[in-house]
């Protein structure tokens, strides 16, 4: 399973995050991924009510849940924000 990279910002703690993501994974999977991490690294803080979304930082689009992590814009060192 190849991997990637990326900075997140998770602006409900005020926290970055290094992840390394699964670049075959869709969007909503790896979204899923990132709250079980986050909470993990949170000493279980973050626990969001709903799924929560995944933003480009530099071009604040959201990223379409169904698409797979490689067929989108994200990269090795690709900034995120997850709100």
């Amino acid at each position: 399973m190849e991997k990637i990279l990326v900075k997140l910002y998770v602006p409900k703690i005020e926290e970055k995050y290094d992840i390394w993501i699964p670049t075959n994974r869709k969007i909503y999977s790896v979204i899923d991924l990132l709250v079980k991490a986050i909470s993990e690294f949170s000493g279980g803080y973050y626990l969001p009510e709903n799924r929560p979304i995944l933003y480009n930082k530099l071009t604040a689009k959201a990223y379409n849940i169904n698409m797979r992590v490689y067929e989108t814009s994200i990269k090795n060192g690709t900034e995120l924000i997850l709100v």
